[in-house]
């Protein structure tokens, strides 16, 4: 799996002209499968995303997670971020996981932060969506599982 993680001060989703899901204060979590993912895959994310140290404590340093921060997790699936653009004109999907397999990964990764205490919203999946964001910092991360995360 591979997420790009974006601390927010405010982000939002719509599909379809509507309004979908919005948080606050929080990060931004685009989340795309790839081809051989799995549930540890996903409770990788997961755990990364909900005690990833990228808020500012009393100090100033980095060194507050979403979770102590108070902050919520919208996540969005983007298999576009498994896009192969290194030949050609057109980037190759083909590390992409099919929409069967990604779902349910995309959805355990929204369930398991929910049941670390993360306050959670998703965009739809395989919907064209538009998102909006103001990202705080900026702080961007891109985040790739291993070949074996632990369970």
């Amino acid at each position: 799996m591979r997420a790009v993680v974006q601390r927010v001060r405010r982000a939002a989703v719509e599909a379809e002209g509507r309004p979908v899901a919005a948080i606050g204060a929080g990060l931004v979590a685009l989340v795309g499968v790839a081809r051989g993912d799995g549930p540890r895959q996903a409770n990788w994310v997961a755990e990364k995303l909900a005690h990833l140290r990228i808020f500012q404590g009393p100090a100033g340093q980095l060194d507050r997670s979403v979770l102590e921060a108070g902050g919520a997790v919208l996540v969005v699936s983007q298999f576009t971020l498994l896009g192969d653009a290194r030949r050609g004109r057109r980037p190759d999907f083909a590390a992409a996981a099919p929409a069967r397999a990604a779902r349910p990964l995309v959805d355990a990764v929204v369930d398991k932060l929910r049941l670390l205490g993360v306050q959670t919203s998703a965009g739809v999946f395989q919907a064209h969506m538009v998102v909006s964001l103001e990202n705080d910092g900026p702080v961007t991360l891109v985040l790739d599982t291993p070949a074996s995360p632990p369970l």
